[in-house]
């Protein structure tokens, strides 16, 4: 359904006698609330207007989009029906068409510097780095109104950029988005190459608070993903509904994942670590936690590599990232964790080597730091390692144009 009109103060209600399945209310700023079966507060949808402004109101399946004068500012996810009734009362007249037209989306940006990524109203979350032979991918919780989209999931989807020099970026579509009403968010994850094309490897938050379930996109590229609709749910000795932001790992033959979650026997929280010989995890084993922290927080957004002979772990508590490194790559023979183990690169950074450009060989860190909230701009660091294994972040500024 698409609901179109001129700007002009005022308001307009859409509904019948029993339900307002609408309410638009319009001054320097437009708000459209608009109500659904699933839940009793409306979901809430602003931009700023002037008088005579085209405004465009798109209901879909599960995702509700504003639109003023062909530009998209603002978007909200639906769960469930728009309460009933067309009637139009107020001194807004707008048009109602019932139809599954999709609005044309906005062009995909080309060469632009790495802030610039953001549309109106958009800002960056958790952020998933990657890099192939030739291009540092970024792959980012693209957020709307700091997390309280669709009733407070999130509503988050994984946006993506790549660059060949760390300072011009190109925009692709979306790589992981919410397509079923029932997804309350796509959480963090992490991207790899498998034997059969990439993999993003992330959970789902669920919109009725059943356990998160663990699943994957695939790709023959790397740029266009497509869901498996396959999915599996922790063992029982971890706390499912809250197992998110999967780290996949390949190493000698097989695939890992490094999950945050809470040990259930203790309740503290902890990294769950699964092994596979299958890209799906097929049949994968449970090798106990990897990392089990001092208290009930829960070790967030998991990061690993091996870098100059040493072996890291990364995670987050309270958004500031943590590390230890093992000569051993699950610290089989225990972890050193270093006095000084914060690496201060924004909330929950995760990192790639730097294929090329300036930055080449380099391990760059990506990370974002708030704005109003949770979610807001980049932040980027490059990591240097000294010779007994410990790490300092630098700022490489600018990575923009």
């Amino acid at each position: 359904m698409t609901i179109t009109f001129k700007a002009a103060p005022g308001s307009a209600v859409i509904g019948n006698r029993e339900n307002t399945a609408i309410r638009i209310t319009l001054g320097d700023t437009l708000r459209a609330e608009l109500f659904y079966d699933f839940n009793e507060a409306p979901l809430v949808l602003n931009a700023p207007v002037k008088p005579g402004d085209k405004i465009e109101l798109v209901i879909g399946n599960c995702r509700d989009e504003l639109w003023v004068n062909d530009r998209l500012y603002d978007e909200e996810w639906c769960c469930g029906q728009l309460l009933p009734g067309r009637e139009v009362s107020g001194s807004i007249a707008p048009e109602i068409t019932e139809s599954d037209a999709v609005h044309t989306p906005e062009p995909l940006k080309i060469g632009v510097g790495l802030d610039e990524l953001r549309g109106y109203g958009v800002n960056v979350g958790d952020c998933m780095p990657y890099a192939d032979d030739e291009r540092f991918h970024i792959f980012w919780l693209y957020d709307r109104h700091h997390h309280h989209s669709k009733w407070g999931l999130g509503a988050h989807q994984w946006a993506h950029a790549s660059s060949e020099d760390l300072i011009h970026w190109d925009e692709h579509p979306m790589a992981v988005a919410i397509t079923d009403p029932l997804e309350g968010s796509i959480c963090t994850g992490s991207v790899i190459h498998a034997e059969d094309g990439w993999r993003a490897w992330y959970t789902v938050r669920m919109s009725d608070r059943s356990p998160a379930r663990v699943s994957c996109a695939v790709s023959a590229d790397n740029y266009v993903y497509s869901k498996t609709g396959e999915y599996f749910v922790l063992p029982e000795r971890y706390h499912r509904p809250s197992a998110r932001d999967p780290k996949a790992v390949f190493y000698d033959g097989k695939y890992h994942l490094i999950l945050t979650t809470t040990e259930l026997s203790s309740g503290r929280g902890c990294l769950a670590h699964l092994v596979s010989d299958h890209p799906d995890m097929r049949d994968f084993n449970d090798l106990g936690p990897l990392l089990i922290w001092e208290d009930g927080n829960q070790p967030e957004c998991p990061d690993w590599f091996e870098m100059g002979g040493y072996y890291y772990l990364v995670w987050s508590i309270g958004g500031r990232a943590r590390y230890a490194y093992s000569v051993d790559p699950f610290g089989e023979s225990g972890w050193t964790i270093p006095e000084d183990n914060i690496l201060d690169c924004g909330s929950v950074p995760k990192s790639a080597m730097a294929p090329s450009g300036k930055w080449k060989g380099e391990r760059i860190f990506v990370g974002f730091e708030s704005e109003g909230g949770y979610a807001g701009h980049f932040v980027t660091k490059r990591a240097e390692q000294t010779a007994d294994g410990r790490l300092k972040l630098h700022l490489i500024e600018p990575m923009q144009i």
